[in-house]
C-alpha cells in the first residue's frame, strides 16, 4: 500500500523558493510507493490569531482542514521559510490556529524539514527554531536539510551544486529508510 505524504512550504508567496525545493524533494519518493498531497498555504488563510477571535468566532474551518491532511499522511515533507529569523506569518498564523485546536497538531508523524534563503545561512534560523519546537508538537523530525544561497545553488527545478545534491539525496534515502524501518517510534524521537 502506498505512502501518504502531507508536504507544504512554509509561505505564501506565489514564488516561493521554499516551494521549489518542497517540489523538488517530492521528485524522489516515487508514485509507485508514494501518495502525494502537495498543500498550499494560501489555501488555509485566516484571521490573525488572538484570544478574543477564539472566543468569538471559534476555529476557522481552514485550520480543521489542515490538521485532517495532516492526521491522513503517513509522513511530512516541507521546507519553512525565514522572515526576519523567524516562520513567515502565514505559517505562523497557521501553526497557531492549529495548535489550539490540537497541541499535538503533527499528529506523531515522520517529518522531513527543510529550509532554503537567498543568503548563505540558508535559513538555518527558522530551521534551527523549528528543530527544537515541532517535536514539542509532535513532530518526529528524522531528516533535516538546508540549502543556502538558493538563487546560486537552484537552477531549472534541482540543485546545481553536486556535493550539495549528494547530501540532500542522501538525506532522503535516510529519511526513507527510517520511515520503512519504523525505528522512530520505539526509540521515542
Amino acid at each position: 500500500m502506498k505512502k501518504k505524504i502531507t508536504a507544504f512550504a512554509g509561505s505564501s508567496s506565489r514564488h516561493s523558493i521554499n516551494k521549489q525545493l518542497t517540489e523538488y524533494a517530492l521528485r524522489f519518493f516515487p508514485e509507485s510507493a508514494y501518495e502525494i498531497n502537495l498543500l498550499d498555504l494560501n489555501d488555509f488563510e485566516m484571521p490573525l490569531f488572538s484570544v478574543d477571535k477564539e472566543k468569538e468566532q471559534g476555529y476557522p474551518e481552514q485550520a480543521h482542514r489542515f490538521l485532517k491532511e495532516i492526521g491522513d499522511a503517513d509522513l511530512i515533507v516541507c521546507s519553512l521559510a525565514e522572515h526576519n529569523r523567524s516562520y513567515s506569518a502565514a505559517f505562523k498564523n497557521l501553526y497557531d490556529w492549529c495548535s489550539r485546536i490540537e497541541v499535538k497538531l503533527f499528529q506523531h508523524k515522520p517529518m522531513l524539514l527543510m529550509s532554503t534563503s537567498p543568503g548563505g545561512y540558508g535559513g538555518g534560523n527558522v530551521m534551527n527554531t523549528a528543530k527544537t519546537f515541532f517535536p514539542q508538537f509532535a513532530a518526529y523530525v528524522l531528516e533535516t536539510f538546508s540549502l543556502p544561497k538558493f538563487h546560486e545553488n537552484f537552477k531549472e527545478g534541482k540543485i546545481t551544486d553536486e556535493e550539495m545534491n549528494t547530501r540532500f539525496e542522501e538525506t532522503i534515502k535516510r529519511f526513507q529508510q527510517q520511515v520503512e524501518e519504523g525505528s522512530y517510534k520505539e526509540e521515542g524521537k
